[in-house]
């Protein structure tokens, strides 16, 4: 006879007495955290990868807008509706796009906020452990991830501004279904479409951050739903399945084009032999404080915390077996390094803080008004300062009613205001890193076509390897175009149609120049060497 898992043994209401207060009040406490947050971190809409994105929408609300290397515009967009949707947004509200990327930056940012002081007050006590934890993660919003290249919140608007409450609030969906099933109520309807529309939303925005999601609240639902023996089966499934998918996504990955393996391997938090030691803490360190917590303080938190450490201590050890089993520089192909299986350390890391967060609030803020005070005063200055250091020649709000700060931001705003939308600019390949340039993305904020860089269109290139020959076509002309003499920067365009280059202040150039400043300046290329 076969044998049958023992039936589930209901246990003792594992939220705390006051969740559905408490629930009700969230909005209140989180509202005043997101306005702190936002102060703390700063907003820069055209940075980094915020840039990437921004240029991806505006090539949806206007066509006729990068004309050259569009792929470079809408390539990290072909498996996402973020672009789309946001120009909807932006179409229906009759709003800017830039209004609406602000409004859309408060509402993750709170949004963010509210799942975490969800998953909270199912997993702690008291109201001061709940506080301390939320207010916490906001203090810490920007906090980089390991080695990932991600923070938990960027201070712009990408997909991963939607998916990231996205994947906290199904997260909280699985854990009151688990709750319900082991007390043997009724499933609730509200508690299964939250479950599915978050997990939904985060696809249409971002599939691999909610592949992840998706995987947490699997392991979740197995922490949640079985006991002994049968959630170790359960785990070792999981494993098992994880890695033979990862084994077929290298055994039948299609080959890639020559020269793809090399942009690959500029990407260097793909692998963790290029981390540095500070990076493999930063996996370590999260996993042992969720155990010491999980195990050492077990009056401050419920059943539901148990199971959802044990998720993040499980997916966290099992993205470091696969990346460190699939994901190496001497693999013969990169199908699973171009996932980032570590990226799912971003939600271990939120659950880390609120947990770190409810242990400080319980033991040390307890109901005291100043140490609070003195918490946010200690955290968030030394957050500011690092987020003013990161951007220092920038303001620390780039609200769209306000003139650029940057010069470098001046320099390609003058571009957009004084070039055709057809023409077609040359920046030195590593420009996004000059001095002063605080990482802003020429596109987002010029509007007009760009010959492939080498730090984000590389980034492009990686996961769009169609994209191989462009890049370093693209890379190859403008390396140390910054430095380089006239007569080589005449000789660099000669296979594109290039109208104009961008240059820092200090290089040296006989080239017309219509604009400059302080930081950079914009040179007419002679016409008699374009194509």
């Amino acid at each position: 006879m076969a044998a049958t898992a023992p039936p589930l043994r209901p246990v003792g209401r594992v939220t705390p007495p006051f969740e559905r207060a408490a629930g009700k009040s969230g909005a209140r406490l989180v509202s005043p955290l997101t306005i702190l947050a936002l102060v703390i971190h700063g907003y820069h809409p055209y940075a980094e990868d915020g840039g990437l994105y921004l240029a991806g929408v505006k090539s949806v609300l206007h066509p006729e807008l990068y004309p050259y290397f569009r792929g470079f515009t809408t390539a990290h967009l072909r498996f996402s509706l973020f672009a789309p949707m946001v120009a909807g947004l932006v179409r229906a509200s009759h709003l800017s796009l830039m209004g609406m990327m602000l409004f859309l930056y408060v509402a993750s940012i709170w949004a963010t906020l509210l799942a975490a002081w969800q998953i909270a007050i199912r997993c702690f006590r008291s109201r001061e452990a709940c506080v301390g934890a939320v207010t916490l993660l906001a203090l810490l919003l920007t906090v980089p991830v390991a080695g990932t290249s991600l923070m938990l919140m960027d201070p712009y608007v990408s997909a991963r501004s939607i998916s990231t409450p996205c994947s906290l609030f199904a997260l909280v969906a699985v854990t009151d279904i688990g709750r319900q099933i082991r007390q043997e109520e009724r499933i609730s309807i509200r508690s299964l479409l939250l479950c599915c529309g978050s997990l939904l939303l985060a696809a249409l925005v971002h599939p691999l951050m909610a592949a992840d999601a998706l995987g947490c609240a699997l392991v979740l639902a197995a922490a949640g739903l079985m006991n002994g023996k049968w959630q170790w089966v359960a785990y070792a499934g999981v494993c098992v399945t994880g890695l033979a998918a990862a084994a077929l996504l290298i055994r039948f990955a299609l080959p890639c084009p020559p020269g793809y393996m090399e942009i690959a391997r500029t990407r260097s938090y793909w692998f963790l032999s290029s981390w540095h030691w500070y990076e493999l803490l930063g996996l370590a360190a999260p996993l042992l404080v969720l155990a010491a917590i999980r195990f050492r303080l077990p009056n401050i938190h419920s059943g539901a915390f148990k199971w959802i450490a044990q998720m993040a201590i499980f997916v966290g050890c099992l993205s470091v077996l696969v990346a460190v089993t699939f994901a190496r520089v001497d693999m013969s192909t990169y199908a699973v390094a171009r996932l980032q299986p570590l990226r799912v350390f971003q939600t271990v890391y939120v659950i880390t803080i609120v947990s770190v967060g409810a242990a400080v609030g319980e033991f040390v803020l307890r109901r005291s008004t100043w140490r609070r005070v003195a918490m946010i005063a200690g955290v968030g200055i030394t957050m500011l300062f690092v987020q003013i250091g990161a951007f220092a020649n920038s303001a620390h709000f780039e609200f769209p009613w306000a003139a650029p700060a940057n010069d470098w931001e001046r320099a390609f705003t003058w571009i957009r205001n004084n070039t055709p939308e057809d023409a077609l600019i040359a920046l030195d390949a590593d420009y996004i890193n000059a001095p002063g340039e605080d990482s802003h993305n020429f596109r987002a904020i010029a509007e007009r076509s760009a010959v492939p860089d080498y730090s984000k269109d590389g980034g492009i290139a990686s996961i769009a390897s169609d994209l191989t020959a462009d890049w370093f076509a693209g890379e190859k002309v403008q390396k140390g175009l910054d430095r380089a003499t006239d007569a080589e920067r005449i000789h660099a365009p000669r296979a594109f149609r290039v109208d104009w280059v961008v240059l820092s202040s200090g290089a040296i150039t006989g080239f017309a120049c219509d604009y400059a400043n302080h930081a950079a300046k914009v040179c007419r290329v002679p016409a008699r060497v374009r194509p």
